[in-house]
């Protein structure tokens, strides 16, 4: 039964991709759009040649990449939040445990000031995004106490480093170009999403994304306690690492391509939970799913809800905080 639930909600993403191809200012009937998909795949679909560029315009240049981000980051941050919640056997869990959120955010800005370069940018995002989790494991090297503890209360350290520096960053910058620019980005907009980034970002993403759920049965025996895996013969560490990696990796890809989008990794997992039950080799492809797909409709509201678009980041926000307040009241039953 769960694995046809996976398999509806497979469909069910498929399904709101299509429809969001015909929403936006500029509406398009679904009736064009399968004739556009039939002329690209068999090259017959009564389109004009006016027609074919219009849409290919349309679809394939604005559309089409900016609905692939939001699948990729809901995806990703989910996915990654499931990973944490489980290796940390915590429900209050999310990607940017570790502070690698805040240290991406810091490197973006840090990038914006230092550069006019996007690549150089997404290059700094990437970097620090890294340094803010490898701060947070040495200081959990330096106190021994207990690992998971002493990590998480790295991470929280991390964080605050990594912010404070922001509001440095943001103070240093000029206020007529460099401060609205980092501000506007630091909200979480796919407006600026492009299909070159797609290409060169989702492949990674996506293998990140494929070999955390892979690993789901490995993070239910890990999710027992560290002694309960070791005497099952799991290697606690390398397992620990992979994941923190992993998931480091692919949640600053998000923060590369669409800035700070949060709320998504705390409140999906805690969702599919509650559908799927606690075993990881569901939770995470159900929260893969239920994550592309719930930002999808999250970005789908910010480009249509008024007149003006509201960056995403925002919306998951107001949507979040009051829908996680909901969910508190049933989150423990997924744990039982």
């Amino acid at each position: 039964m769960k694995h046809l639930f996976l398999t509806l909600l497979a469909l069910l993403l498929l399904l709101a991709v299509f429809l969001s191809l015909a929403l936006g200012k500029y509406q398009l009937p679904l009736t064009d759009i399968y004739s556009f998909l039939v002329w690209k795949i068999s090259g017959h679909g009564g389109l004009s040649a006016q027609q074919q560029s219009l849409l290919t315009n349309i679809l394939l240049d604005i559309r089409l990449p900016r609905i692939l981000a939001a699948l990729l980051i809901g995806s990703t941050l989910s996915v990654s939040g499931t990973a944490f919640q489980a290796l940390f056997i915590n429900p209050l869990v999310s990607p940017g445990l570790l502070g690698v959120l805040a240290g991406a955010s810091f490197g973006a800005a840090l990038g914006m000031i230092c550069s006019q370069s996007w690549l150089v940018v997404q290059c700094s995002t990437l970097f620090f995004g890294f340094c803010a989790v490898g701060l947070a494991v040495v200081i959990a090297r330096i106190f021994q106490a207990s690992s998971i503890i002493m990590l998480v209360l790295g991470g929280i350290i991390s964080g605050a480093f990594f912010t404070a520096s922001l509001s440095i960053i943001k103070y240093t910058a000029d206020p007529a170009n460099q401060l609205p620019a980092i501000v506007y980005w630091l909200m979480g907009n796919l407006a600026a999403v492009d299909g070159q980034t797609i290409a060169v970002i989702g492949l990674p993403m996506l293998a990140g994304i494929g070999i955390l759920i892979v690993n789901g049965e490995r993070l239910n025996v890990m999710s027992m306690g560290e002694e309960e895996a070791r005497a099952l013969g799991i290697r606690v560490d390398r397992v620990r690492l992979t994941v923190i990696f992993l998931a480091t990796l692919i949640s600053a890809l998000t923060v590369v391509i669409g800035g700070i989008i949060g709320w998504v990794g705390l409140i999906i997992p805690h969702i599919c939970r509650m559908l799927v039950g606690p075993d990881n080799r569901l939770l995470l492809p159900a929260a893969a799913l239920t994550g592309a797909l719930y930002l999808l409709a999250v970005d789908n509201v910010s480009r249509l809800a008024f007149s003006f678009e509201i960056p995403t980041g925002i919306v998951t926000s107001l949507i979040g905080i009051p829908f996680f307040v909901l969910v508190l009241k049933n989150a423990q039953r997924g744990w039982k």
